[in-house]
C-alpha cells in the first residue's frame, strides 16, 4: 500500500499477522464510508488544486476558534497549580483505576475515527452507534477480504476503530500519561472474532512515525459480557505490519492513541460492544516486559 497510508496511521496493521493498512478517518453515524484520507488510489489523477483554494475563511468560526483556544489555554494554566492532569498530588498517587473512555452519549462517540479498507477500494464496512439504552458503544459491519482490482493492491479486509488524538490550545499535541498504571482493563463483547488492540506512541524520529505496539484480543461470543485485562508488558513492537527485532517497553507516559484491528480474512458481518475502557494497576504483576531485549553497548 501507499506509503502515505502509513503516515497517517493511528491504528495499522500488515501482511506479517494482519493483511492491510488502516486509515482511520470519522463520520456520523460514524460510518467508515466516504472517506480516503491521504491515500490515492492507482489510475486516480492527483488533486493538483492550489492550496489557497482550498482555504475558507469564516470571522465567526475564527472568534469561535480564539475563544476555544483561550479558554483551554486559561484551563491548563490553571491545572498546574492544582496537580498533575488537573488533580491534586495525592489523588493522583493514590489512584489505582481510571476510566479512559465511557459510551454514554454521541459526544463520546466524537473521540473515536471508523475506518475500512474502502479508503483502499475494498468492499468492507464499518460503523460505530451507540448500544441498547445508550449505554454501550456498537462497532459493526461486513468484513470482506477481496482485494480491489486496481494491479497494485495485494491484500484486502479490514476493519478498524481508533481513539483520537487528545489536543490542547492551539491544536498542540496532548499525550495520555499512563505512567501509574500497568494494566489495559476492557468490558467487551464480542462474536467470537480475535481482535488486534494498537497503542499509539509518540515517536521522535521519521523513521518511528509507523511504529505502533500491539496485542491480541480474543472474544468469546455469545450474550455474556467480558471483563479483559492486559498487562502492558505483553504488547510488543510492530512497524508497517512487521513484528521487530529490537523490542522495548511502551514508554506510558507519551501514549497518543488507542485502537481496536479487525482482518482475521472470515468474510462476513461482525460486532464488538464496548462498556468502558480503563487502565488499572495490578499490584499482582511485576513483570516489566515479556519479551528479550538486546543490551545496547555491551560489556566486553
Amino acid at each position: 500500500m501507499a506509503s502515505g497510508i502509513a503516515r497517517s496511521l493511528g491504528v495499522q496493521y500488515g501482511s506479517n499477522f494482519l493483511n492491510g493498512w488502516l486509515v482511520p478517518r470519522c463520520c456520523r453515524v460514524i460510518s467508515a464510508r466516504g472517506s480516503a484520507g491521504t491515500y490515492r488510489r492507482p489510475g486516480v489523477p492527483r488533486d493538483n488544486t492550489p492550496p489557497w483554494k482550498k482555504i475558507h475563511f469564516s470571522f465567526s468560526k475564527g472568534l469561535q476558534g480564539v475563544k476555544k483556544h483561550f479558554g483551554l489555554l486559561k484551563q491548563e494554566v490553571v491545572d498546574r497549580f492544582v496537580g498533575p492532569e488537573g488533580k491534586p498530588l495525592e489523588t493522583h498517587m493514590l489512584e489505582q483505576t481510571r476510566v479512559l473512555w465511557e459510551f454514554r452519549s454521541p459526544e463520546n462517540l466524537d473521540q473515536w475515527v471508523v475506518s475500512s479498507d474502502q479508503e483502499i477500494g475494498g468492499k468492507s464496512e464499518a460503523y460505530l452507534k451507540l448500544g441498547r439504552n445508550s449505554q454501550t458503544c456498537l462497532l459493526y459491519g461486513t468484513l470482506c477480504s477481496v482485494p480491489p482490482k486496481d494491479g497494485e493492491t495485494r491484500y484486502s479486509g479490514y476493519c478498524t476503530l481508533r481513539s483520537k488524538q487528545p489536543l490542547m490550545s492551539f491544536d498542540r499535541k496532548k499525550h495520555h500519561d499512563w505512567s501509574s498504571f500497568n494494566s489495559l482493563y476492557l468490558r467487551i463483547r464480542g462474536d467470537g472474532r480475535p481482535w488486534m488492540i494498537n497503542i499509539g506512541v509518540e515517536t521522535f524520529f521519521s523513521h518511528q512515525r509507523d511504529t505502533i505496539y500491539n496485542y491480541f484480543l480474543f472474544t468469546r461470543g455469545g450474550p455474556y459480557w467480558q471483563d479483559v485485562k492486559i498487562p502492558f508488558s505483553k504488547f510488543f513492537l510492530s512497524s508497517r505490519g512487521r513484528i521487530q527485532d529490537d523490542q522495548h517497553p511502551i514508554w506510558l507516559d507519551k501514549i497518543n492513541t488507542l485502537g481496536f484491528t479487525l482482518g482475521d480474512k472470515a468474510d462476513g458481518p461482525f460486532q464488538l460492544e464496548i462498556d468502558y475502557i480503563a487502565v488499572c494497576n495490578d499490584r499482582a504483576h511485576t513483570e516489566e516486559f515479556a519479551y528479550e531485549t538486546y543490551k545496547r553497548n555491551p560489556e566486553v
